[in-house]
């Protein structure tokens, strides 16, 4: 069985007990997040929110991506998110390898250069990358300056949130 089989077994005991489905549609804390994608970061349980409290935005490095861009945009505009926090966090893979490092490679091991994705937004210092995410948000001219935007890095050894100043 693979996995993928093994967890639509686990879907199935799960619609016994559902219970999300009485959740409204904007998030009851107002908050969206934007974080890694690594597994390691438990976001609600971190943060100690509910099913229904927040947007969660995940990819690799926690980046403000076109993608994520667009999300948070909707978010703020029309599921009332006032406040957003961008979480990185230590021992993250995207630190380990240099943006033309990883494309090469890519590129040597299926053989072929691509269009898409163009940049998969390496980085060498979190609070700088925290910072320039920060940044990315706050320039947009569809996100409001009084939009609350904060950036954190979570230690993957000891569980703690330390805040990045601008």
């Amino acid at each position: 069985m693979s996995v993928i089989d093994e967890v639509l077994q686990a879907n199935t005991k799960f619609v016994e007990h559902y219970a999300a489905r009485e959740l409204p549609l904007r998030p009851a804390r107002r908050l969206a997040i934007v974080a890694c994608m690594d597994y390691r970061i438990n976001v609600e349980e971190v943060l100690g929110l509910k099913n229904g409290d927040a947007n969660i935005i995940r990819n690799a490095g926690g980046i403000i991506t076109e993608d994520a861009l667009r999300s948070l945009i909707v978010s703020h505009h029309f599921l009332g998110v006032q406040e957003i926090m961008i979480i990185n966090h230590t021992d993250c893979g995207m630190l380990k390898f240099k943006e033309k490092e990883l494309i090469s490679k890519l590129q040597q091991l299926s053989g072929t250069a691509t269009v898409t994705p163009s940049h998969f937004h390496t980085f060498s210092n979190l609070d700088q990358n925290v910072r320039t995410q920060m940044q990315r948000l706050r320039s947009h001219p569809w996100i409001p300056a009084q939009l609350i935007v904060r950036g954190f890095v979570y230690n993957v050894k000891t569980g703690l949130l330390n805040e990045v100043s601008n």
